[in-house]
C-alpha cells in the first residue's frame, strides 16, 4: 500500500503491509525513535515506559506504526544531536570546583570519571537518551558521586569496588513489567567517599501536594 507510514516516522515504499511481521531491526528503530522523543520533551516518562513496552512485543509493522504517528521522523529530532553522541568521554578533575552534567546533556555510550577529591553529579532527569546502556568507568577517591535516576533508569554497582565508601540508594520502586530505557553500569573504583543514587528531589509545589493527600493522624482520644 503506497503512502503508508513506516515504523521509522518516514513513508514506506509501495507494497508495505501494516500486517507485515516486524523484524528486530524495526523494533530497535522505533525504540530509538521514543527515547530520542522523550529526551526532546515530547513524551512523558510514563508514556515512555508505555510505549516501549509495546515495542518491545509488537509483531507487526502496523503496532510499531501506531507507537510513533504522532512523532516527527527520527531524523528531524536528532539531526544534531545524532552527531554530538560520543562513543567515549573522559572527564579528569583534581581538586577543583563540582563536575556537573545537568539539563539536556547527551549521555555517551561511556564515560570515563578521574576524578580526585571533587564532587560529581550525573542528572539524568533531562539528558537525551539514544542508547540503552552507559558504561561509567570510575577513577575516583573522595567526594561523592551522585547519580540522580528518572522512571526507566536502572544504576548497576556490583562491578564497583568500594574502598573505605558505602553505595547509597533512593530510587523509586521499579515496575518489573516495564523495560528500563537506559542501564547505568559502574565498574572500577571509588575510594574514601559516596556513591549515592536518587531520583530528582521534590519541588515545594509537590511537597505540599503530596502533605495535603497524605491520611491525616486521629486525634488522641479518638
Amino acid at each position: 500500500m503506497s503512502g503508508e507510514i513506516s515504523p521509522a516516522g518516514e513513508p514506506s515504499g509501495p507494497g508495505t503491509s501494516p500486517e507485515l511481521r516486524a523484524s528486530h531491526a524495526d523494533r530497535d528503530h522505533v525504540v530509538d525513535v521514543l527515547r530520542v522523543a522523550a529526551g526532546d520533551g515530547r513524551l512523558t516518562a510514563a508514556e515512555l515506559d508505555e510505549r516501549l513496552e509495546v515495542a518491545l512485543s509488537a509483531r507487526t509493522v502496523g503496532e510499531l506504526t501506531a507507537l510513533t504517528a504522532d512523532l516527527p521522523p527520527l531524523a528531524a529530532m536528532t539531526g544534531a544531536t545524532r552527531a554530538e553522541v560520543k562513543d567515549v568521554v573522559r572527564i579528569e578533575q583534581v581538586h577543583s570546583s563540582t563536575v556537573e552534567r545537568v539539563g539536556r546533556w547527551v549521555v555517551p555510550r561511556r564515560l570515563e570519571l578521574a576524578v580526585y577529591w571533587c564532587d560529581v553529579t550525573l542528572d539524568f532527569t533531562e539528558a537525551v537518551i539514544t542508547h540503552d546502556i552507559l558504561r561509567i568507568d570510575v577513577s575516583m577517591e573522595g567526594k561523592t558521586l551522585t547519580l540522580v535516576t528518572r522512571p526507566g533508569i536502572v544504576v548497576d554497582a556490583d562491578g564497583l569496588r568500594l574502598v573505605h565508601s558505602a553505595v547509597k540508594y533512593r530510587q523509586a520502586p521499579t515496575d518489573p513489567v516495564r523495560p528500563a530505557t537506559l542501564r547505568v553500569e559502574l565498574v572500577g573504583q571509588k575510594a574514601h567517599g559516596r556513591v549515592v543514587v536518587r531520583p530528582p528531589r521534590r519541588t515545594i509545589g509537590q511537597w505540599l501536594l503530596r502533605r495535603s493527600t497524605s491520611p491525616r493522624n486521629p486525634s488522641p482520644g479518638r
